[in-house]
């Protein structure tokens, strides 16, 4: 029986909803995107030519991905890219795929330094993200983005290329070591903050992602600690830090920002209506 892209399409979606790997929410749009990602076409043309009947390769190719979709791995991983702030950027398993909840990261960024001149940091940047869209939208800022994993800058590093963004500075390290002795007006990171014996560690939705990136082992805040203590010998005065955190965590990071002498500590809600960044001033050297 000849197959044509509309029942190629279906048949798809009806395979990602039915494996328990996949996420059935997204079953039928993942499903269009990857066909349209093995056609080489966007989605609106793919639904356009639902009659066409595609050749036996194509048909063989999108369903080796669609057993990679129905496994658990990621749909960046699969087509190489992921939408950010308005930027397509590549992602490759060095790197977390950028979610939607850190856009509110540069975000509050944006809102906190509004001025035209200002520095800021990303720490760990993975993909570089949060960097990238700083540098998009503050051309004048001075930005560095840091990392301590080698392959995972130079993914931050290509995607600053490829976008026209190579004046950020890139630096190899772990959190505050690459910065010397230099201050920020804005200190960020999404840093990991998923203990190593959490459940979800195990889920499908993590397990294809770097393990670097996720969590700090067995205590879910020492990265988010490190961070919060480690600030103010790198901030400005009347500089900000902002940092993402677990749904469940703002209250622990709230008070190690305080303990840290933080002021104005104050956390954000993301889209789902969880606790997601929380941010505290600098107000002295």
């Amino acid at each position: 029986m000849t197959t044509n892209l509309g029942s190629l399409l279906a048949q798809g979606a009806q395979h990602l909803q039915t494996s328990p790997r996949a996420d059935a929410a997204s079953a039928a749009l993942d499903a269009e995107l990857l066909l349209a990602y093995t056609l080489g076409t966007s989605r609106g043309r793919l639904l356009v030519h639902a009659d066409q009947i595609p050749e036996p390769a194509v048909v063989g190719r999108y369903r080796a991905l669609l057993e990679r979709r129905a496994s658990g791995e990621p749909l960046a991983y699969i087509t190489g890219w992921r939408e950010f702030w308005s930027q397509d950027l590549a992602v490759t398993p060095d790197v977390l795929v950028p979610r939607p909840e850190t856009e509110l990261l540069v975000e509050r960024a944006l809102q906190l330094w509004p001025a035209a001149a200002g520095s800021a940091a990303d720490l760990g940047t993975g993909s570089g993200a949060i960097a990238l869209a700083l540098a998009s939208e503050r051309p004048h800022w001075q930005v560095l983005a840091t990392d301590v994993s080698a392959a995972a800058l130079a993914v931050a590093v290509a995607n600053a290329e490829r976008l026209g963004l190579a004046r950020i500075e890139f630096r190899h390290g772990s959190w505050f070591e690459p910065l010397a002795q230099r201050r920020f007006d804005l200190l960020l990171s999404n840093p990991p903050y998923v203990a190593a014996d959490d459940p979800a560690m195990e889920s499908a939705a993590l397990a294809h992602e770097p393990r670097l990136a996720l969590t700090p082992g067995a205590d879910a805040l020492s990265c988010l600690r490190t961070l919060a203590h480690g600030a103010p010998q790198h901030l400005a005065t009347g500089g900000w830090l902002l940092l993402e955190h677990g749904a469940t965590q703002g209250a622990q990071v709230r008070h190690e920002l305080v303990l840290a002498g933080f002021r104005y500590v104050r956390s954000h809600r993301d889209l789902a209506g969880c606790e997601r960044i929380t941010e505290g001033q600098h107000d002295q050297i």
